[in-house]
């Protein structure tokens, strides 16, 4: 069973705000000039971010965020965030991969930027909705 696909925008504003409340500062998250020159595409969002706006998706799902039991990913492509108004969007799909006896369902979780995966191993364990 595929759940409903969530859509998070990411701007640099919110790259601002997030490094404020981290602490975060490096410039790869804010600087076109330095992130391109150590080799990135351009400025990009904190993975804890990213990770954070996944979370978000899988809490909704379970309808509370304490009943997320368990969560992780592995982080696979950056997400590039352009200096403009308008950002970029993260894509969260999941797929229901096992409802147990216990009362616990299992989550396969993809999150996309642009058509290309920025997670991998992505999956969570909530307290099965009622």
């Amino acid at each position: 069973m595929e759940l409903p696909t969530k859509t998070f925008r990411v701007t640099r504003a919110d790259l601002v705000r997030y490094a404020g409340a981290s602490g975060d500062f490096n410039p790869i998250h804010w600087s076109d000039r330095f992130a391109t020159k150590v080799g990135l595409p351009g400025v990009i969002a904190h993975g804890m971010f990213t990770m954070a706006l996944v979370g978000r998706a899988v809490a909704e799902w379970a309808g509370a965020p304490d009943a997320v039991v368990d969560y992780g990913v592995r982080f696979t492509r950056p997400v590039v965030v352009p200096d403009d108004d308008a950002g970029t969007e993260i894509e969260v799909t999941a797929r229901v991969k096992e409802v147990t006896g216990e009362g616990l369902t299992r989550l396969d979780i993809t999150a996309t930027c642009r058509g290309e995966k920025v997670l991998s191993q992505a999956r969570a364990v909530i307290r099965t909705p009622r």
